[in-house]
């Protein structure tokens, strides 16, 4: 008999859900508020879903496969695709996205009960993986790579500050989305 469990790829129903998520990602780097220097997407939205509802290895894999299909050059982040991506300042978003994806599923599998409070903060420690890993890149590609000069204030200001508050009302409703669905049995 075939394994079948929540974590192999060997199971179609997961396999599906991050085709699903995959896209959805896709689709919310171009549902944008436009904000100086860092866009503010609904891309956070659906990582962090991902890594609620898949966990970690589902959640990872949906988040990595949008990344590898825009790096191969499918026009689907927020400025495009291909390889020459991984120079954009913002990338360090996308590859942040994965890491905290995986972590929020890592964490969310973790825990007992699945409240709102519960998962709201594990989706606040996925965030601040997504801030730290993406500023530190953009910071560095900016400065280093473009030439271009950035103040730690300024990108605090349009990487933090303004993003911020944005950021934790998706944090807020990927909790409130992934506890009606667990609580539903809808996913995984």
């Amino acid at each position: 008999m075939k394994n079948t469990s929540t974590n192999s790829l060997s199971n179609p129903r997961l396999l599906v859900f991050i085709a699903i998520f995959t896209a959805l990602i896709a689709i919310g780097a171009f549902i944008r508020i436009p904000v100086p220097i860092c866009p503010f997407t609904l891309q956070l939205l659906f990582t962090t879903l991902a890594g609620l509802l898949l966990g970690s290895y589902g959640g990872g894999l949906a988040v990595g496969l949008y990344i590898i299909l825009g790096l191969f050059g499918l026009p689907i982040f927020t400025a495009g695709g291909g390889p020459a991506y991984i120079f954009q300042p913002t990338f360090g978003y996308l590859l942040s996205f994965m890491l905290g994806s995986i972590a929020i599923g890592y964490m969310s599998r973790r825990i007992s009960h699945w409240s709102f409070i519960n998962l709201f903060f594990i989706n606040i420690v996925g965030l601040l993986i997504v801030y730290a890993g993406g500023m530190v890149y953009l910071y560095a590609i900016t400065t280093l790579y473009l030439g271009q000069e950035m103040t730690l204030w300024s990108l605090f200001l349009y990487c933090f500050i303004l993003a911020v508050p944005g950021d934790i009302c998706l944090c807020a409703l990927a909790a409130l989305i992934a506890k009606k669905l667990h609580f539903n049995k809808l996913i995984l």
